[in-house]
């Protein structure tokens, strides 16, 4: 006979059931079960008795409770599988032929920020597409442009383009802000919690970014510098997101847009594409 005793013990599970979801995008959203109950329009005790498991919870109910959370389309499904539901919303690779009007307006965005850098990138952060402009700049900055595919790891890599930022620490603490905000606003998100522990890992990285700072805000812009020997670049961005997105793919999109900062560097940007 073998001991238990002596095995270590499992890891614990992430939370399934749809009380313990709910439990913790209440604590996300800062609610207690009576501000959840008024705001969904059910009664505190039957939503006591869906966080506990006494009760199962209709289609419609979860719903309800989703939208009272204001919770994203991913996290929206996760709560319906919780409760024993089908999802509701697709999530649709870019790439696919019946996102091929969505895609065909994403890359008209980005056509007409030329000669002025701009990308696609996914709610993780990973670069889906880049304008020839963006090439230009990076491949000016860096041979052969940026070593990662994900804009964290390029500004949080010192192999990568962290060097050429000349101000680094206000650019990295405003994406360390804003990664903060979108671990706390997704509980359930073990990716993105994933990348604010590998970002932070990084060597350099200032301790006190490892606590959210509460009440804290994004800049509302922010000028990034790159230099590199004689060539220094300033640009300021701009997001552009789908507000009344269905799919899970297309909430998640954000298009960036750089716009030059001086003359100096619109002068450069002009000259790459002539």
């Amino acid at each position: 006979m073998r001991s238990n005793a002596l095995r270590s013990p499992n890891p614990p599970a992430a939370p399934s059931r749809v009380g313990d979801l709910l439990r913790e995008w209440r604590a996300a959203r800062r609610m207690s079960q009576l501000d959840l109950a008024l705001e969904a329009n059910v009664s505190s005790r039957h939503l006591s008795w869906v966080e506990t498991g006494k009760s199962q919870p209709g289609r419609e109910l979860v719903e309800q409770l989703a939208d009272a959370l204001e919770m994203p389309l991913r996290e929206r499904n996760s709560l319906l599988v919780a409760a024993g539901y089908a999802p509701k919303y697709r999530e649709t690779a870019l790439a696919d032929p019946e996102m091929a009007l969505l895609r065909k307006a994403v890359e008209f965005i980005i056509r007409q920020q030329e000669p002025f850098p701009a990308f696609v990138i996914d709610r993780h952060w990973d670069v889906l597409m880049v304008n020839p402009a963006m090439q230009r700049v990076f491949g000016a900055l860096k041979p052969g442009g940026p070593t990662h595919g994900n804009i964290l790891r390029q500004v949080f890599d010192p192999a990568d383009m962290r060097p050429l930022l000349a101000n680094w620490e206000e650019v990295a603490g405003d994406l360390i802000r804003h990664l903060h905000h979108e671990a706390a606003a997704a509980p359930s998100d073990m990716r993105a919690r994933a990348l604010l522990a590998e970002v932070l890992s990084y060597p350099d990285v200032p301790q006190d970014w490892r606590r959210r700072e509460l009440g804290a805000t994004p800049l509302p812009v922010i000028t990034t510098v790159f230099r590199k020997d004689d060539l220094e670049l300033r640009f300021f961005s701009t997001l552009t997101t789908f507000g009344t997105a269905r799919d899970v793919t297309v909430e998640g999109l954000r298009i960036e847009c750089m716009f030059p900062a001086d003359e100096a560097t619109e002068a450069f940007c002009r000259s790459l594409a002539g």
